[in-house]
């Protein structure tokens, strides 16, 4: 079949799919009409224009993303512009689509602006698009594209794509689309050992290369043993086995199984400091270093750590004021270090406290992930989640008005580039992501099996809907209604596949059906 038919097929199928979200839809698209118009308004001077224009914007969201109600107005508003600014970046090329970091041109971009250094964050967002053709151009772009370029920025940033592709596939289960990556992959890690392995194994980075330049423990010139490229390859390794299982490469699965127990054990002997119950930076030289910064929550992200009381301490810090927990959000280092905020204001990129939604993504990911997959989970509670999820929509606001931006003072909010063109739209992190399937918890399956897990805490809400949730192949939609007065389904918690009710319950809990 030639590739004009096949994009009639793909295109056929995803209006009869978007056709049928539209007749089971719960929500309707006046509050998004409503959202992107103001949205619009605070853009009314549009400087750039990427794929789909303020114009047309509501148009190609109302077919392409998730709806979303609750009564927290702070978190559904922002919910909303991250979708509508997310749209602003995704640009189509002669190479196919790709999705940008920066508004506006970068110096250390690559052809056609893209930068990898936030891939897994632009991908886990996009990945809940009806249409996927703008993702899958843009995996393709970094592992077949980019590559011919003569300047390829793949490696300039440290990556956990091998993982995210995996959570790809448990969501779209697009096995073709994945068989043609995986000697790509398996490339791709061995290139990471070849570059960056240290003598003991594990991986060194500099900060700036993890995307997190100019912080405490870091360092332009040091080969520095760090929690983010480890645990990142940790996860990749983790999921290289689950592929190779899935396409039964038998000796590519025991060569990665290998590789995921090696850096699970190494993490914890190597990075972990006993004293100050936190995963750490190893320096070059020997030691870790004394500072706690917020990298050493991304283990968790990967549900790296062992599930013990002596790991789950390490998240009291989140809510000690002398630690993480400042009035704008998470600080990307403790507060008490004499170092803290100590790299300047807003001259570079400075990662030695301020707040970094980049970060903030990450770590709300790895307290989903200890709230949902351990036993153990120290003074954390979905509370906790909840209130640092809320703190981060209230943090987009600048002069008033809806804004995303690089990163922010942690005791006023100030975005610390001001207003400058290349922060604005800032898509370096995630946030409809962390609803979807953190929050509201629509996890990620290999089997049919559709698994809710929210952590909306208990009498938090008395209704919540996400509707018209691209999943497998199916359209997912999750509610809750707690005396059935809001959406004329009846009371309770429930979830439906392609508006059939699948599954409830009397309270918000963990659910499951066969799809």
């Amino acid at each position: 079949m030639n590739k004009s038919l096949l994009s009639i097929l793909f295109l056929s199928l995803l209006q009869i799919n978007t056709g049928f979200a539209q007749k089971a839809a719960v929500l309707g698209t006046s509050d998004l009409k409503s959202y992107v118009d103001e949205f619009n308004v605070v853009d009314k001077e549009e400087a750039v224009v990427n794929l789909v224009p303020n114009a047309q914007s509501f148009d190609w969201l109302s077919k392409n993303i998730p709806l979303f109600d609750c009564p927290d107005s702070a978190i559904e508003k922002v919910y909303y512009f991250r979708w509508w600014s997310y749209r602003k970046h995704i640009k189509q090329t002669p190479e196919g689509h790709v999705v940008t970091e920066f508004i506006t041109p970068a110096n250390h971009a690559g052809k056609y602006n893209a930068i990898s250094s936030g891939l897994s964050h632009q991908i886990n967002e996009g990945r809940w698009l009806h249409n996927q053709q703008y993702i899958k151009d843009y995996i393709n772009f970094w592992f077949f594209i980019d590559p011919k370029h003569k300047a390829s920025r793949f490696h300039a940033f440290s990556s956990w794509i091998h993982y995210t592709l995996y959570d790809y596939y448990k969501l779209t289960k697009d096995k073709q689309f994945i068989a043609n990556l995986m000697p790509a992959l398996h490339a791709d890690y061995l290139r990471w050992e070849q570059e960056k392995q240290a003598p003991n194994k594990m991986f060194w980075q500099f900060d700036v290369r993890d995307a997190m330049e100019e912080s405490i423990s870091g360092s332009r010139k040091e080969k520095n043993i760090r929690p983010t490229i480890n645990s990142y390859m940790y996860g990749n390794a983790k999921a290289m086995v689950e592929l190779a299982d899935l396409f039964d490469i038998d000796s590519l699965e025991k060569t990665y199984k290998k590789k995921e127990k090696f850096l699970r054990k190494a993490v914890h002997e190597e990075l972990w400091d006993d004293t100050a119950s936190f995963f750490k930076v190893q320096y070059e030289k020997g030691g870790l270093c004394d500072a706690r910064e917020a990298i050493g929550f991304i283990p968790w992200y990967f549900n790296l750590p062992y599930d013990k009381p002596k790991y789950a301490k390490q998240w009291d810090q989140i809510l000690d004021t002398n630690g993480f927990n400042a009035p704008w959000g998470l600080t990307t280092a403790e507060r008490r270090h004499p170092l803290f905020r100590t790299h300047g204001s807003g001259h570079g990129c400075e990662w030695d406290g301020a707040v970094w939604p980049y970060a903030t993504s990450q770590t709300l990911k790895g307290m989903a992930n200890l709230l949902t997959n351990y036993k153990h989970q120290g003074k954390m509670t979905k509370q906790v989640f909840y209130n640092e999820l809320h703190k981060y929509a209230m943090s987009h606001r600048m002069n008033d008005k809806i804004y995303i931006g690089e990163y922010q003072d942690e005791k006023t909010g100030e975005w610390l580039k001001g207003d400058n063109p290349r922060s604005k739209f800032y898509n370096h992190s995630t946030f409809a992501d962390i609803i979807i399937n953190d929050l509201i918890g629509l996890k990620l399956r290999t089997d049919n099996t559709l698994e809710i897990d929210p952590i909306v805490p208990e009498n938090q809400w008395d209704y919540f809907c996400l509707d018209k949730v691209p999943y497998q192949g199916r359209i997912v939609t999750i509610l809750w209604d707690k005396d059935g007065s809001k959406y004329g389904k009846g009371k309770g918690f429930k979830a439906y596949v392609d508006g059939k009710e699948v599954v409830k319950s009397d309270k918000i809990k963990r659910l499951t059906a066969k799809i």
